[in-house]
């Protein structure tokens, strides 16, 4: 009688044990709480996400001069004016940044299939933040028979350069360093909230029109 109890008192510890681990390994499982709601609040507390920010450096030039046109004994004539030259060159500096506007992120950009998340994205937007001109390195040649330039002309190819830049956005790679910075930023927000990183995916709409995407002023 004696083995018979301390074998059933050995049982019973071994299925304590096992009953103990069973319960630790099911508590160390990731469980997702949130709702919906809580989610989507969650995401637009992050209001405009900047991403991705680029320093360009770019020279400005312009050059023009006085050409002599005309006919002259039934002969067209053009004589560019050696003393009638103009040039200038402008180093710029500017800064663009990639973000994300998530003020009119909703449930409907979010789809969940059981423990399985998929976060549509708004699209990235690009901004010129600031420009800047050194002033000591601006280099200008203004022949004898020109005037200076003018501040107005100054601010003209200024304006000449912004535009060059936000046109050249389409041929860096800025948008798509947006998208996948904006994932490292959400994917662990996710984990967080007791979604598996595998579970997590992050989408973009496709074929974005670039220029749609730029806003050409300067942001205050």
């Amino acid at each position: 009688m004696k083995r018979y109890a301390l074998f059933l008192t050995i049982l019973t510890l071994l299925t304590g044990a096992c009953s103990s681990e069973h319960e630790a390994q099911e508590e160390a499982v990731p469980t997702v709480t949130d709702t919906l709601p809580n989610l989507v609040m969650q995401i637009q507390k992050t209001s405009r996400l900047y991403t991705t920010e680029y320093h360009i450096h770019k020279i400005v030039t312009h050059d023009d001069v006085v050409r002599l046109k005309g006919n002259l004994l039934q002969k067209d004539f053009d004589i560019r004016l050696p003393l009638g030259e103009r040039k200038i060159a402008i180093p710029m500096d500017a800064t663009l940044k990639a973000y994300i506007d998530f003020s009119d992120f909703s449930d409907a950009n979010i789809e969940r299939d059981g423990d399985r998340i998929t976060i549509l994205l708004p699209d990235p937007k690009v901004t010129l933040t600031s420009t800047k001109i050194n002033q000591k390195e601006v280099k200008q040649y203004v022949g004898l028979t020109r005037s200076q330039f003018t501040d107005k002309e100054l601010t003209s190819y200024e304006q000449q350069g912004r535009k060059a830049i936000l046109d050249n956005v389409a041929h860096m790679d800025i948008l798509p360093t947006a998208q996948a910075n904006a994932a490292r930023v959400l994917v662990p927000m996710l984990t967080q909230m007791g979604y598996r990183e595998e579970n997590i995916t992050i989408a973009f709409r496709r074929n974005l029109n670039i220029q749609q995407l730029i806003n050409s002023s300067l942001e205050k």
